[in-house]
């Protein structure tokens, strides 16, 4: 078993400051990043630590980071259940609810007992009821160029009438 270690010291069990997230300064929770950023660093291969990073990272509202350290924690550790887990998760409250639901289904087959997998499962089935209810980010499949055209235009239009009037 891999022990991940912060400042030297070695932990069996991570620090989870973030269990109630409204408790969590924004000073404390910049520590524990730096530590974090820090213990990654020291262990490259830790995807527990990753995974941890990136939780911390959501917490502070950087999903881009929270994103990298995450999908850093699946690519170290393909079979981890939390990375994979907590991937899915931020891709669902970010509301990429297909791409949510394909890493969802990868956490449901790692599921290694009873507890993980009913967590995998609620969060699926609410990814498809969102999706369902179409409570969904739009996919921008058309072009705006059409629309912005028409709008430049009745703008120019409206600033020539009031021209004139004037």
């Amino acid at each position: 078993m891999v022990v991940s270690t912060i400042g030297g010291t070695p932990i069996r069990v991570l620090p989870l400051p973030w269990k109630d997230p409204a408790t969590v300064s924004k000073a404390d929770l910049a520590h524990y990043i730096g530590a974090l950023e820090r213990a990654c660093e020291d262990n490259p291969r830790s995807a527990d630590l990753r995974t941890c990073l990136g939780i911390a990272y959501a917490m502070n509202y950087e999903a881009y980071k929270s994103l990298d350290a995450l999908e850093a924690a699946v690519n170290v550790e393909p079979q981890h259940f939390f990375a994979q887990y907590k991937l899915s998760e931020l891709y669902y409250r970010l509301r990429a609810l297909p791409k949510a639901e394909e890493e969802t289904l990868k956490a449901v087959d790692l599921a290694g007992n009873p507890w993980e997998l009913s967590l995998a499962k609620k969060q699926l089935v609410e990814i498809r009821k969102l999706t369902r209810e179409g409570t969904q980010k739009p996919e921008w499949s058309k072009s705006l160029r059409l629309p912005a055209m028409v709008f430049a235009g009745m703008c120019a239009v409206l600033f020539l009438i009031a021209a004139v009037v004037k």
